[in-house]
Order: structure tokens, then C-alpha cells, then sequence
């Protein structure tokens, strides 16, 4: 077997800023520390926090008093930090700043009554983040169908912004159909993907050609890790999402000459090599890393009050 390991693959530079505010306050803290949410998601990620004693929460009322709370990289609710405030947690925030640029372009937009249309994934906890920064005047929409029964006034002003982790290739036949029906609605440069997104999709989008089939490394609830095995199957190879070495089926790859191996912004690189490892052990695979992008981003790490 050749092995193709994309490269960029892995963490992101808003995943990677988020991972090190949280070790850098659980190895400093004497208090106990909690995270509101997933910190980011992948299973080993959270798993390996929760065994140095981190409490991954879902509401406030799970937080002990004294305790430090941990915005994740996914963001949060305005009334949710308003909350935290009220309670005087010590909060840090490590909310990617991409995702926080979006919540910005939300409260600019609605200060200037425009109605907002924001493309994401229901449920998401970036998207429930967003949504609830102007609930009044966003309207979510995960599909072109939902577009179909939407109506905005000709003169109405509207703006389009979306979630960080979709798949390029859907927002912009979404972004082109609507722009025919609305042509007033206005694409701001920064309220969209992801530029690590995107990386990564151009990656596995220009690789999947050359191989039989493709392991995306991340987890189920990973959205931007799901985006890349569906581009992969868009390719006509057959694509697995795994969440580690434990979970490839050597029968998937049997006769496979060329295998993909990409990994989604939440991923430690150490998961990847343990994959890399098994097929190695297993197929006796030879391993090709394929550099498309080179990326050289960091966001600086801040520990102000929330």
C-alpha cells in the first residue's frame, strides 16, 4: 500500500490556541476547572483533560463556585457570559478568533437592521453561539431548499455570513443560487470558511483523484472532519471517518494500492501516527506526506477577563 498523508492536516491554529489556553490553566490552577462544552471536538482530546480532572459542563449550575470556566473554541451565547459574569466565575475564553470575528460581523449587522442570513448546521455549538446574538434578525438555513420558501423584501437590506467549518464546495452553490434571488445581500470577506477549512478541503479535494480510497482522521461530531470524507466520497473512492487506529477495518482497504489519510482541524497529530503506524504494521505501507498548503498562522494566547 502508498500511503497519501495530506499535509495540512490536523490541528488549526484556533484548535491549537484553545488546547494550550486549557493546559495552561489546568496546570496552574488550584481551582477546579470546567469547560463549558467540548474545549474542541475530538474524543481524545476531551478524554485526555478529563483524566488530569477537568469537568466538561453543559450549564452554569454545574459549575462550582470558585471554580475556573472555560469558554470553548466553538463560542458562546451573550447570555451566557452575562451569566458567568453575574456568578463572578473566573472565565477565560478561548473561543477561536475566526469564530469570534463572526459574532462581531452578527452584532455590526443587526446594529444596522439588516437581516442576516447565516448557513450553518443546526445544533452545532458554534451556530447556537451565533444565533443567539440576534435572534431576531438571523435566520439559519443549512440547505438550498431552505432558501426556496425564504422571501426578503427587494429593498430590505441583507447580509450573508456563515459557519466556520462547512464544506466550500456547498456554500458556494449555495452563495451563487442566492445571490440571483437576493442580489441586494451582501458577502462580507471575512464571514465565511475558515481558512484552515478550506486548506484542508483543497487538500483532500486535489489528492482524492490519485487514490482507492481515504481515512479522514476526527471525530463524528467534528464537523469540519465530516466535510472532508464527504468531499472524499465526492471523488467516487470510498471514504471512512475514524476516530483512531482502533476503529480501521483492514477489509475496507483490501486491494486498495493508493490510500488518502487526511485529518480534521481537532485532530493531535500523535492520533494521526498511530493510524499511520497500523497501516504500516497491517499493509506494509509505504507513507508519501503531500504538502499543498503551507500554513504559518497563530493566534497569541490572552488570559484577560471575560
Amino acid at each position: 500500500m502508498h500511503l497519501l498523508l495530506a499535509q495540512p492536516r490536523g490541528f488549526c491554529a484556533g484548535v491549537r490556541r484553545a488546547v494550550e489556553m486549557l493546559t495552561s490553566v489546568t496546570e496552574k490552577s488550584a481551582a477546579p476547572v470546567c469547560v463549558y462544552h467540548e474545549i474542541v471536538h475530538n474524543t481524545y482530546v476531551v478524554a485526555g483533560f478529563r483524566n488530569r480532572g477537568v469537568r466538561f459542563v453543559e450549564t452554569l449550575e454545574e459549575v462550582p463556585e470558585g471554580a475556573v470556566l472555560v469558554f470553548s473554541a466553538h463560542g458562546v451565547s451573550p447570555a451566557l457570559r452575562d451569566a458567568a459574569r453575574q456568578r463572578n466565575l473566573t472565565v477565560i475564553d478561548a473561543t477561536c478568533p475566526l469564530v469570534e470575528q463572526v459574532h462581531q460581523k452578527v452584532r455590526q449587522f443587526a446594529s444596522r437592521e439588516y437581516r442576516i442570513l447565516y448557513i450553518g448546521h443546526p445544533g452545532h455549538d458554534e451556530v447556537t453561539g451565533i444565533l443567539a446574538e440576534a435572534p431576531d434578525q438571523i435566520t439559519l438555513l443549512a440547505d438550498v431548499r431552505e432558501m426556496e420558501s425564504l422571501e426578503i423584501p427587494a429593498a430590505a437590506k441583507a447580509v450573508c455570513l456563515m459557519q466556520t467549518t462547512l464544506s466550500a464546495d456547498e456554500t458556494r452553490e449555495m452563495l451563487r443560487k442566492w445571490q440571483i434571488r437576493f442580489p441586494q445581500m451582501e458577502i462580507p470577506e471575512s464571514g465565511g470558511i475558515c481558512y484552515a477549512t478550506q486548506n484542508r478541503q483543497n487538500a483532500v479535494r486535489q489528492l482524492a483523484g490519485e487514490a482507492d480510497a481515504a481515512l479522514i482522521v476526527g471525530s463524528a461530531n467534528s464537523s469540519n472532519s465530516r466535510r472532508l470524507c464527504e468531499l472524499a466520497s465526492a471523488a467516487d473512492i470510498p471514504a471512512y471517518l475514524i476516530d483512531g487506529p482502533q476503529e480501521i477495518r483492514p477489509a475496507w482497504l483490501d486491494g486498495s494500492e493508493t490510500v488518502l489519510m487526511s485529518a480534521g482541524a481537532s485532530v493531535p497529530e500523535n492520533i494521526v501516527q498511530e493510524c499511520v503506524h497500523f497501516l504500516r504494521n497491517r499493509f506494509a505501507a509505504t507513507v508519501e506526506e503531500r504538502v499543498i498548503h503551507t500554513e504559518n498562522i497563530s493566534f497569541p494566547v490572552r488570559f484577560g477577563s471575560v
